[in-house]
């Protein structure tokens, strides 16, 4: 569901802006760095392949960064109980250990996920990790309490084929592509906008400020084409779910959760903190786009088109 992806952003975002907050402050206290994407040659003055190699770098490095934190960030941020398999257990907990060792073992994964719980009263899981050997699935006790044991066995399916997919990896190459570019014309603009202060007292604020600006609007723009991938994943881990734990579970599973965001929905009748926190409302325009998920009308039907 939408944490992994929601944390793995949000983490990569603190990243690169603590990236960008040290290097403006070796930049302006050491005057190297800025000077060298700004030699006179290239369009308006501009070195596009030393800011082209600096921005790779640390479009990459951040990515990277955030894939080796993830794990310990979600576990941070949502306060997960993480439960030893070796230790002592209540039987709920050890339902989930089962059911993710189980599934893992028919996904073929040579290491076993961490499993873990988190207390929410949202109908939410989540995998993530820098890898399989170092993944986590992690379900909500909101969930637990909400769902029946087929139900909690295609949403764990679901989480432990994300893991099993790589699809943390394959998005940390993306959105390393990303912050490539957000660092690249973020820079660009940056220099643009400092050409027109009057000095070079100002020059140098406008700069830093205008780095900043336009990096957290050009990140929202690159999290379009992120948000695309994850709704395309989340398709390829509905089957994956499916081929775990069997089609009709991960059915069962997708009209459950439906069925609880729509109770909800009526209930309140707006939506709640937890059907917003899972983007799966499936509202159209723009708030589409920004969704991490489908909406589960299309999921359940293309599963059951398989």
């Amino acid at each position: 569901m939408g944490k992994r992806f929601m944390l793995f952003i949000l983490t990569n975002i603190l990243v690169l802006t603590t990236i960008m907050i040290v290097w403006s402050l070796i930049t302006m206290y050491t005057g190297i760095g800025e000077g060298g994407f700004q030699d006179g040659s290239g369009i308006l003055g501009i070195d596009y392949v030393a800011l082209g190699v600096f921005s790779l770098i640390v479009g990459f490095a951040g990515s990277f960064i955030s894939l080796a934190m993830s794990r310990w960030m979600a576990k941070t941020m949502m306060k997960v109980k993480v439960i030893d398999p070796g230790g002592p257990m209540s039987s709920q907990e050890r339902m989930v250990v089962e059911k993710v060792h189980r599934l893992s073992r028919a996904a073929g994964l040579m290491h076993m996920p961490e499993v873990g719980i988190y207390n929410s009263p949202e109908v939410n899981a989540f995998a993530t990790g820098p890898s399989k050997k170092r993944s986590l699935v992690a379900v909500s006790s909101g969930l637990l309490q909400t769902m029946d044991d087929d139900a909690i066995e295609g949403v764990i399916a679901h989480e432990v084929a994300h893991v099993n997919n790589g699809d943390m990896v394959t998005m940390t190459l993306l959105q390393g592509v990303i912050n490539t570019f957000v660092v690249f014309f973020s820079r660009i603009a940056a220099i643009l906008a400092s050409r027109l202060a009057p000095n070079d007292g100002v020059r140098i604020i406008v700069h830093i400020a205008s780095i900043f600006i336009f990096q957290i609007l050009f990140s929202i723009l690159g999290s379009l084409v992120v948000m695309a991938f994850s709704r395309y994943r989340e398709f390829h881990a509905d089957r994956g779910g499916a081929d775990l734990a069997g089609r009709d579970k991960m059915a069962h599973a997708l009209r459950s959760l439906k069925s609880y965001v729509d109770r909800a929905s009526v209930k309140d009748g707006r939506d709640d903190t937890a059907i917003a926190t899972m983007k799966i409302n499936g509202k159209g325009g723009i708030s589409k786009l920004f969704s991490s998920h489908p909406d589960l009308d299309e999921r359940i039907r293309r599963l059951e088109e398989q």
